[in-house]
């Protein structure tokens, strides 16, 4: 496949229901609670993204981690669903999992038959983005880490969020703003570039 990053901006909404892309990428928005999973599906989507979201109540009290997310009053309960399609014949099909721990059960079954995933990482709690990338590193599914960088935060260098996550020397590591589409397509393709040298010869 060819798939270069000078198509990272030329995304095409599909011409009509018999325009059939020549490679279909399942893709994993993963990552804790609260670090941005439904607006990088959202912002990239070039269809109405699919959102199981719920408003946070008093039963997740105790529950779920708020530290730091004050503003937050909605949570997605199932997962987050949306669509990219580039130039040359690639659709994405992006599937944002949720980040509560008592949600988990369902990531085998959302991660079935996906070619690689971004963990999505907020620096001011990191220690919620371990789970994912144990998940992802168990299962050997190539994955990116983005560290999502939340006005008001403490700036960190790439260096210094892969040390304090211990990933694997050839696992890209980036600073991104999710709000802007032309970051969430660049994550996008130095993942679908990552899986494929990932799983090219050996």
């Amino acid at each position: 496949m060819n798939f270069a990053a000078s198509d990272t901006f030329g995304a095409v909404p599909p011409r009509d229901t018999d325009d059939i892309p020549q490679h279909t990428l399942k893709i994993l928005v993963a990552g804790g609670f609260g670090v941005g999973k439904t607006t990088f599906v959202g912002v990239v989507s070039e269809i109405r993204p699919l959102r199981t979201e719920e408003r946070l109540t008093d039963a997740s009290t105790g529950v779920d981690d708020l530290d730091g997310l004050a503003s937050k009053s909605t949570t997605t309960v199932a997962m987050d669903f949306g669509r990219l399609t580039f130039s040359g014949g690639v659709r994405l099909y992006l599937f944002g999992t949720p980040g509560q721990e008592r949600f988990w059960f369902m990531w085998d079954q959302i991660a079935y038959g996906a070619v690689g995933a971004i963990v999505l990482v907020d620096t001011r709690r990191l220690s919620t983005s371990f789970a994912s990338i144990d998940f992802f590193e168990q299962r050997e599914i190539p994955f990116v880490v983005a560290a999502n960088v939340f006005d008001g935060a403490r700036l960190y260098t790439v260096e210094d969020i892969r040390n304090a996550l211990d990933v694997d020397p050839e696992v890209p590591v980036m600073l991104c703003d999710v709000r802007r589409p032309d970051v969430a397509k660049g994550i996008l393709v130095t993942l679908v570039e990552h899986a494929l040298q990932s799983s090219g010869p050996q």
